[in-house]
């Protein structure tokens, strides 16, 4: 899988148009999160061209207008697509919940979102306790509550906002004390109201995986007893049925096999350091 970094931005938070290879798959995310989606699309598809963006510049989405991020959505759109981008993910819950129905609307081609996985959480769930860990925007997201009704008549479904989750990914602070504070405040009040099953509601807190399972541990004396569901294996595999339905998906191997073209709004060394981890 080659890697082709290029990055641009105006200076005020925008995004520079430059000239790069063609590709096929676009995938975007606030910031760096959305390398969890992509690591388990590549898994699937690994001789497709893709362009991550990550618009760090103005990360985190979580506590932005809806407005505000489905314009942010219209120029990523714009530009994956000007590069070529034939299908775009957008790899961020938060911005899912704000903008997927305007982009569908606004753009011809398809776009693929994310869900908290609450239905294979309530599947799953012995307690019948289901914690729900995401942004403010998600969980205020109609996609989401609209889930979320269909399945708590069967179970109880409780809910944390992961504060400062998304600054400590994308400033890679994850195996510090502050870091291990930061979840327990927010992972703690879903276990003390029995959930056994975690949805991890926006694709930054999959690297926070670690840490949060580590501060189970400690909740519960040494040993997990719960379960943290990630939802990207399931939207890779929603993307490869779409692409097939679409004729999208080659025959053979692309000449040259797959590559990856990573850009940022803003700084990108996190982005490339967090790449070089999932690759």
């Amino acid at each position: 899988m080659a890697l082709v970094c290029d990055f641009g931005a105006n200076g005020k938070g925008g995004i520079s148009f430059y000239c790069y290879i063609r590709s096929m798959i676009g995938v975007f995310d606030s910031g760096c999160g959305g390398l969890s989606v992509l690591k388990e699309i590549i898994k699937l598809l690994p001789d497709e061209k893709y362009i991550y963006l990550a618009d760090n510049a103005h990360c985190p989405y979580g506590e932005k207008t809806k407005e505000y991020i489905t314009d942010r959505c219209r120029e990523i759109t714009r530009l994956l697509m000007s590069k070529g981008a034939e299908i775009i993910v957008v790899a961020c819950n938060t911005a899912t919940a704000a903008a997927i129905s305007s982009l569908r609307s606004e753009f011809p081609i398809k776009f693929i979102g994310m869900e908290p996985a609450v239905k294979p959480a309530a599947l799953g769930t012995k307690s019948g306790v289901i914690g729900v860990l995401a942004t403010a925007g998600t969980l205020k997201g109609s996609k989401y509550l609209a889930t979320k009704s269909n399945y708590e008549d069967g179970c109880k479904i409780v809910e944390h906002v992961g504060e400062g989750f998304v600054e400590i990914v994308e400033n890679g602070t994850a195996n510090t004390p502050q870091a291990a504070q930061t979840v327990r405040r927010s992972l703690y009040p879903l276990l003390d109201q029995g959930a056994d099953t975690i949805v991890l509601g926006c694709t930054h807190y999959p690297f926070l995986l670690p840490q949060l399972q580590e501060q189970a541990a400690a909740y519960y004396g040494g040993k997990v007893l719960c379960r943290f569901i990630d939802p990207a294996p399931a939207v890779a595999n929603h993307l490869v049925d779409v692409m097939r339905e679409e004729g999208l998906l080659k025959d053979s191997p692309q000449e040259g096999g797959g590559s990856v073209e990573l850009i940022a709004t803003g700084s990108p060394e996190r982005l490339v350091q967090l790449y070089s981890k999932i690759s």
